[in-house]
């Protein structure tokens, strides 16, 4: 009987630890996620104030009673903010779809092809990764204004078509496949191009969309090179857009309008983490496993 009532208290103390320790966590989780959260709850909330009552706080306030959109119109009439969308979309998808196809035959070339000095290479490949990326900047700008690309298209799209970091997580997600697979089907015939389209591709699915959604980020909020490549506002980014709101539109006193600006940049980012958080997570993994 004292044995019993003995393992009862134990199981009781352990169940009352598990509860208070699984209480912290989630507190602190919860503190963690508003901390986090913060930041987009106050541009929202900027966002939405009139020009004059975010003016007239002399203690900025945490929620307003007056809510306008007319931030969100004077973004747009400011400056030629619908304009730099379709350009940022049009720079986007362009970009992610050459770099993809580039990556891709390049990984499969690393990880499944035998030429001589297949590894040299590929070590020197990696360490391009150790170069600074303000020397790149300048060896691009130098060669892009020689070529005579500058204000177009093809200058801001070229210097940002490879990765290799992006190259080197594929490659090693291609090397998990068992190579049993890749001689089975050259057994059968099958030419490299279509056994990586039929077989590596599908597999690696996951790490693909993880790389495509973290390239549609990387190129959406690129503001560095479309500044320093274009100064003609038909081929500037939503980045630029901003700062062209900034400088000519309103003036650096207008930060509501500034946060619509932001808001509406921000949002289709959001939308696509949100619809596609499973897909990074599990490619993430992926790239994580070796074996």
């Amino acid at each position: 009987m004292n044995r019993k009532t003995d393992y009862q208290k134990i199981e009781k103390r352990a169940r009352t630890g598990k509860i208070i320790s699984r209480c912290i966590l989630y507190t602190l989780l919860t503190l963690w996620g508003l901390i986090v959260l913060f930041p987009f709850y106050w541009m929202l909330l900027t966002s939405v104030k009139s020009y004059g009552s975010y003016n007239a706080e002399h203690v900025p306030a945490f929620f307003t009673l007056s809510p306008t959109l007319q931030n969100y119109v004077d973004a747009f009439t400011a400056v030629s903010l619908g304009k730099y969308l379709l350009n940022t979309l049009f720079f986007t998808l362009t970009t992610t779809a050459v770099m993809l196809v580039v990556i891709t035959l390049a990984a499969f070339a690393f990880a499944r092809l035998d030429f001589r000095g297949k590894n040299l290479v590929f070590t020197l490949f990696l360490s391009l990764m150790m170069i600074p990326n303000e020397l790149v900047v300048i060896t691009n700008f130098t060669t892009v204004t020689n070529l005579g690309m500058r204000n177009t298209f093809l200058g801001l799209i070229l210097p940002s078509v490879t990765s290799v970091f992006y190259i080197y997580l594929l490659k090693e997600n291609f090397a998990q496949i068992p190579d049993e697979l890749y001689y089975a089907a050259k057994v059968d015939g099958t030419t490299d191009l279509r056994y990586l389209r039929r077989v590596m591709i599908p597999i690696c699915k996951p790490t693909l969309i993880t790389i495509i959604i973290l390239k549609i980020i990387e190129c959406w909020n690129s503001y560095v090179w479309p500044r320093l490549i274009t100064d003609n506002p038909d081929y500037y980014l939503v980045s630029n857009g901003i700062q062209e709101i900034r400088e000519n539109g309103f003036g650096r006193e207008n930060i509501p309008a500034m946060m619509a600006a932001v808001v509406v940049i921000s949002v289709p980012l959001i939308v696509l983490f949100l619809v596609f958080r499973r897909k990074v997570m599990a490619g993430v993994a992926r790239g994580g496993t070796k074996g």
